[in-house]
Parts: C-alpha cells; sequence; structure tokens
C-alpha cells in the first residue's frame, strides 16, 4: 500500500478495522461485521492486480460496504475520507445515498 506521503506499507487488515471501528463508535456493529468489511476491502484491493495500491483506493474500497453495513458510519468515513467542510456537504451525500437506494430498489424490482 502506498500511503500519501509516499510511503509503502503492507495492507493491514487491522488497519482498516481500527479506521472503521472510529466510525461506527456508538453504533450497533459488531467485531464480527467489522472482520468482515475488513477483509471484503482486502479482497476488493487484491483483485486489482496491483502490487501498489494507494491509500485513496483502500478508502473508495471501504465506502459501499460500509454503507451496506451502517448509513451512520458510513457519514462519518465519508466525512473524513472526502473532507467534509460544511453541512452542505453532509446534505449533498445524504442525497447521493437516497438516490442509490432508490436505483438498488428499482434493480432489484426489475
Amino acid at each position: 500500500m502506498v500511503k500519501r506521503n509516499g510511503v509503502t506499507e503492507p495492507f493491514s487488515r487491522d488497519k482498516v478495522v481500527l479506521g472503521v471501528r472510529r466510525a461506527c463508535q456508538g453504533r450497533d456493529v459488531s467485531d464480527d461485521a467489522l472482520k468482515r468489511l475488513a477483509q471484503e476491502v482486502e479482497e476488493t484491493v487484491r483483485s486489482h492486480g496491483s502490487s501498489q495500491v494507494h491509500a485513496n483506493a483502500i478508502g473508495l474500497a471501504i465506502l459501499e460496504p460500509l454503507r451496506a453495513l451502517d448509513e451512520v458510519a458510513y457519514l462519518r468515513f465519508a466525512s473524513v475520507y472526502k473532507s467534509f467542510e460544511s453541512a452542505e456537504d453532509f446534505e449533498s451525500e445524504i442525497r447521493l445515498m437516497h438516490r442509490r437506494a432508490r436505483e438498488e430498489d428499482s434493480a432489484a424490482g426489475s
């Protein structure tokens, strides 16, 4: 994994769990669910086939499974990952979440 400062280090599921656990603080999300999410993220990252994966790609790989796991935790994580600066950023992200949910519902109903 290539960090934002250019330093390279091995991918760590534990670091994924720690980062996501912060976003899930106070939420009803089990350790097992966090471990499964970290495994899913690792599988997604490894499926790209590159030995050098940027931290940004790992953050992106976290977003969707976290949204499916807990929307509040997703918003917390996304607010840091995407550098939200205002309430409007949260509102925009919530609108995007609702649009995705509607699209998923209509695709499931097809």
